[in-house]
């Protein structure tokens, strides 16, 4: 059943009254992840209301450095139906590069600013030098790290999200 004009307006008056609401000193992004009970499904029934068809699965994120109020921002989602008709196989790369225990320590390592492979090396658990760069370049060739500069690697900001929500659905909070 398609809402009336009254009822969308008043949809976006609410909304406009939340975030009005939420900008006292703070942001309204920064109110409402400090109030996660107000809707546990809040994202769910927000693409209950744009979607159609079959269904679609859509993951987000915002995330922010120390401080920061700002930060990466991404959001991604796809109708069931393209994804039923595509070919699976072709994630399977950038799958697997995920798939190796010593590719995920690196990735987080790196994360966690450690951005060079002489820096990783310094670590016994990642191996010899050679190795490293083994498991970086499978890292990088599958789009999970990128070179920032001569040396220095960097996980691309488009593919924060991403990462996370796999490791999410992986097996949630470890």
């Amino acid at each position: 059943m398609e809402r009336t004009t009254e009822e969308r307006l008043a949809d976006l008056e609410a909304r406009v009254a939340a975030l009005e609401e939420g900008a006292d000193g703070r942001s309204a992004r920064a109110g409402a992840a400090a109030r996660p009970t107000e809707d546990v499904f809040f994202a769910l029934n927000a693409l209950r209301e744009h979607v159609t068809g079959r269904g679609g699965v859509v993951f987000a994120g915002i995330v922010r450095g120390e401080g920061e109020e700002n930060g990466l921002e991404w959001q991604q989602g796809l109708p069931v139906e393209r994804l039923e008709g595509a070919d699976w196989s072709r994630h399977a790369a950038g799958l697997d590069a995920l798939g190796n225990p010593v590719r995920l320590q690196l990735l987080h390592a790196v994360w966690n600013g450690t951005g060079t492979v002489a820096e990783l090396a310094e670590r016994s658990d990642f191996g010899t030098t050679g190795q490293i760069y083994h498991h970086v370049n499978l890292l990088a060739a599958a789009g999970w790290l990128t070179t920032v500069r001569r040396g220095h690697y960097a996980i691309p900001p488009e593919r924060v999200v991403p990462l996370l929500a796999i490791l999410t659905a992986a097996g949630g909070t470890p």
